[in-house]
């Protein structure tokens, strides 16, 4: 395993426990630098109107097309640490 995915993997692990809960746009970029970092490109639909939450992360995550893996690894590991402070 290569230190960028441990240290991946380490604030995975630490996202679940900040000291406060982030506000709802962190929390989408949050999900779509993970989905991006683990998964590569969104594929599939964009959910219906219906489906706001759904539609959200698939935007956000949508935002991230053509990001690599290890530059979303890594601005995901900046960002939960800058969130721990």
């Amino acid at each position: 395993m290569s230190d960028l995915q441990a240290a991946f993997d380490a604030a995975v692990a630490a996202s679940k426990q900040l000291p406060e809960k982030p506000d709802n746009m962190t929390l989408l970029k949050i999900y779509a630098l993970y989905k991006q970092a683990s998964a590569g490109d969104v594929d599939g639909k964009r959910p219906g109107f219906t489906d706001m939450v759904g539609r959200a992360k698939w935007d956000a995550w949508n935002e991230l097309k053509g990001k690599g893996s290890d530059e979303a690894k890594q601005e995901y590991i900046d960002l939960i640490e800058s969130l721990k402070e």
